[in-house]
């Protein structure tokens, strides 16, 4: 089956929210057969911070909604905003 890298942009919810804190929740919370490969703190502005996540899931049915639904739940999660999607095999700048 073909593997999905797939990578999203997660802000916080609250602008003192700590990062660190939702970054390791979110790892945490990845639904069984998707991994989270690489994150990374990216300013948004005036000292805000976005969380950018590259995960790995199958391409099939669900499991784009059940990864996004999985990180909108996590404590000290606003919005996600999916940046870009590509088979694992080629590499995203």
């Amino acid at each position: 089956m073909v593997r999905l890298v797939v990578r999203m942009r997660i802000l916080p919810a609250e602008a003192d929210s700590n990062l660190e804190n939702v970054l390791e929740s979110i790892k945490k919370a990845v639904p069984q057969g998707m991994e989270m490969k690489s994150s990374s703190m990216e300013p948004i502005a005036f000292g805000l911070k976005a969380i950018v996540g590259d995960f790995l899931l199958d391409d099939a049915e669900g499991q784009m909604d059940k990864l996004e639904e999985t990180i909108k739940s996590v404590e000290g999660v606003g919005q996600i905003e999916v940046t870009n999607i590509s088979r694992q095999s080629v590499r995203m700048k």
